[in-house]
């Protein structure tokens, strides 16, 4: 695979891999063209996006619809080729479609997604100017103890968090409940936030504070989000980024810890 067509095709799966995350009870999104292909290539992502990709699906516009399971209507989502890529069309097609979609109602609705499309832009062009005349911003860290971590909505919403503000970290799920992310000040701080917003058994948030230059491993790859379901697999994986102590000294888990022997 090129390097082009490998930045559009990890562009386009962490952009769906976003939107299946970000989807409620009963709403659905599926590829139309090529389908079994996109969805093995999406579970590869979901599970690590760092995974070496196969080769991508023949060369064609990437389509998907996205409906919900009580609704005859859907929008019907086309990305172009070389989405994503440097000097690539990046607008995707949007149309409203349904088998009872009267001309004046799918008007109707094709005015309300062009509105919102050309906020989306706009905010692009502002966000992308501004990132270039600002010095870049201090990386930070914060963890988060919980009694447990166990509602779907949440996890989908840690998980969707953490790629929208383009943070490194993972949840650990069950009882105790544990949240470590790192990335830009600001998103962090935003992330915190939004974590402190939700109802939660027993949340405490452990620490917030600039991130340690040395020792950070893999953390600095962009939006990898991942879970665990043990303590010894958070001490592992913040051995594995050089901060095991930020976990052991505060009572999670211990320094001999690992992923067979603790829960």
């Amino acid at each position: 695979m090129t390097s082009s067509s490998s930045e559009t095709l990890r562009k386009v799966l962490e952009e769906a891999h976003l939107l299946r995350c970000s989807l409620l009870p009963g709403e659905l999104i599926s590829f139309s063209e090529d389908a079994a292909d996109w969805d093995a290539l999406l579970d590869i992502y979901s599970g690590d996006p760092d995974a070496e990709l196969p080769e991508s699906p023949p060369g064609r516009p990437v389509h998907f619809e996205v409906r919900t399971e009580d609704s005859d209507v859907w929008f019907d989502v086309e990305l172009p080729l070389g989405y994503g890529s440097e000097g690539g069309d990046g607008i995707p097609s949007v149309a409203v479609k349904g088998p009872n979609l009267g001309r004046a109602e799918q008007q109707r609705w094709q005015a309300i997604v062009a509105e919102a499309l050309d906020e989306v832009r706009g905010k692009e062009v502002s966000s992308s100017a501004q990132s270039e005349a600002a010095h870049p911003s201090p990386r930070y860290h914060a963890l988060f103890t919980s009694h447990h971590l166990k509602s779907p909505q949440k996890r989908r919403s840690l998980s969707q968090w953490s790629h929208e503000l383009s943070l490194t970290g993972f949840a650990k799920v069950g009882y105790p409940g544990v949240i470590y992310c790192e990335g830009a000040r600001e998103d962090v701080e935003d992330f915190v936030s939004r974590v402190k917003s939700m109802q939660w058994l027993a949340l405490r948030l452990r620490f917030i504070e600039p991130a340690p230059s040395e020792g950070r491993g893999e953390s600095n790859v962009r939006g990898q989000w991942k879970e665990f379901e043990k303590v010894g697999e958070v001490v592992n994986e913040m051995r594995r980024l050089g901060r095991e102590s930020f976990v052991v000294e505060m009572g999670i888990g211990s320094a001999g810890s690992n992923v067979a022997s603790t829960r």
